[in-house]
């Protein structure tokens, strides 16, 4: 049976967005204008492909991309409906081991391999390209950069590219002028810290979550409150209930992409509600986007600050993971303009001016294709990485460990079955000649969840032998 479809989508052949995409963000558009509703059927893929004058195998994509971000139900013999967005789900929490504290590494003169907590392959890194662009950049603007200062805010045809990035790949609504640049995300969050927050207000963090960002908060004076974490991101019902109950927030601290440390996006159900409640409560969402470029499905979840109805936002970003930890280079944006107003005197008084010769030394890689080229070639080179570790996973440890295969990004979260006394298994790990940088305290309460491990920096030799080492003492 055909069923009815009112919805006209006019297809753009020329846009650099692929067809299939343009489609899945036409649906989107109608399900957030009201115009599809929860529980609306969607014709078949071959009557669809009819309507819009397209190959089925584009609508095909075009379904899996909504399914995966959950915009669309199926239903066994019956087909495909819009999904119900509205705050129906029972949170779970992550399995946490007994609380212990990791050992400090003794200083051994052993090689160690080093599992981190998710830093990129820095021999594939473009630096040769940047060095030459670095170069340049220098021998031509060295001397007139030398006599005088420049942007506090970051050079402003950086900032313009930055600002089209994130408009065109992440569907923000910037303009230059509400982006700043920073060193690094760090900066950025401390920036925000110092510019918002009074002594006594309260913040919102996801637990476990990202322990820099708490110390940078608690050191202005905030109070923190931390909300659990579940396999579908920060709990947001619980949010709601305190808010409910008369507790002022003054902003929530959150990871929603690939959430600190465990990986899980945010579901689209607890996005929406997100948005909706710092609307209703006028409280600021501070969103630390710090694992974006590398995705391995159809495509990255856009940020929470994408979202057209979104009044407060703060959006975190950084360059590091694209190129190599070492390039501290990260962004700031917020339409929040007397908040930017802030951000940039505090950002001139820290050390008066960005580095505007690696700005413009990357915004050249940027211009002739050299990091598009880079994060592609990379993106690839991540995907196997991950696709053998997972392999290894399940050869050495399958037994011993749950975890996610993540959709993007450079680590997993492992949490061990049984019960781990971390000091003893951080010990015997270093015996080995084993560290893992991420086997710490992630947890609000001093709780070891479990820990990130990271895949991309290491060979696949390495990684075979430091999970074959895991395995042994686990």
């Amino acid at each position: 049976m055909l069923r009815p479809w009112k919805l006209e989508i006019t297809l753009e052949p020329q846009s650099s967005k692929a067809l299939y995409l343009q489609i899945a963000d036409a649906i989107v558009a109608a399900i957030q204008s009201g115009r599809l509703k929860a529980g609306d059927p969607l014709p078949g893929s071959r009557p669809l492909s009819q309507l819009l004058s397209v190959n089925r195998n584009t609508i095909v994509e075009a379904l899996n991309v909504l399914h995966y971000e959950g915009w669309l139900r199926s239903e066994e013999r019956k087909g495909t409906f819009i999904a119900d967005i509205s705050m129906k789900e029972k949170p779970t929490t992550i399995p946490r081991a007994p609380h212990s504290t990791p050992a400090e590494d003794r200083k051994e003169t052993i090689p160690y391999l080093i599992f981190d907590d998710g830093n990129p392959d820095s021999k594939i890194a473009p630096s040769a390209e940047l060095a030459r662009a670095y170069r340049q950049i220098f021998t031509r603007q060295g001397k007139w950069q030398m006599l005088r200062y420049g942007n506090a805010q970051g050079d402003p045809e950086f900032r313009s590219a930055l600002t089209q990035m994130l408009n065109h790949q992440r569907g923000m609504h910037l303009k230059e002028e509400m982006l700043c640049v920073t060193r690094g995300s760090q900066m950025a969050i401390y920036l925000a810290a110092q510019c918002m927050f009074k002594k006594g207000d309260c913040v919102v963090v996801e637990d476990p979550g990202y322990s820099p960002a708490w110390q940078t908060l608690a050191h202005v004076g905030v109070t923190l409150i931390p909300i659990p974490v579940d396999e579908k991101g920060l709990q947001v019902d619980k949010l709601a209930t305190l808010l409910k109950n008369g507790t002022k927030i003054k902003a929530v601290y959150t990871t929603p992409h690939r959430q600190y440390p465990t990986t899980v996006p945010l579901s689209l159900q607890r996005r929406l509600a997100l948005v909706k409640l710092s609307n209703s409560y006028s409280f600021t969402i501070i969103e630390d986007d710090y694992d974006n470029e590398f995705h391995y499905g159809y495509r990255p979840i856009m940020p929470l600050a994408s979202d057209s109805n979104l009044r407060n936002y703060i959006y975190i970003g950084t360059l590091s993971k694209v190129v190599a930890p070492a390039l501290r280079t990260g962004y700031l944006a917020t339409n929040d303009a007397a908040l930017m107003s802030k951000i940039i005197a505090l950002r001139k008084l820290i050390d008066v001016q960005s580095d505007s010769i690696m700005e413009q030394a990357i915004l050249q890689l940027m211009k002739d294709g050299t990091l598009k080229r880079h994060i592609k070639k990379a993106t690839s080179h991540y995907k196997e990485k991950r696709d053998y570790t997972v392999r290894l996973l399940e050869t050495y440890l399958r037994d011993k460990i749950t975890y996610q295969v993540p959709e993007g990004g450079l680590a997993f979260w492992i949490v061990p079955k049984k019960q781990i006394d971390w000091t003893r298994l951080s010990r015997q790990l270093i015996d080995k000649g084993v560290k893992i940088a991420g086997m710490k305290q992630y947890g609000s309460d001093g709780v070891t969840y479990g820990f990130r491990l990271g895949f991309a920096a290491l060979t696949n030799d390495e990684l075979e032998e430091g999970l074959k080492k895991l395995a042994s003492v686990l």
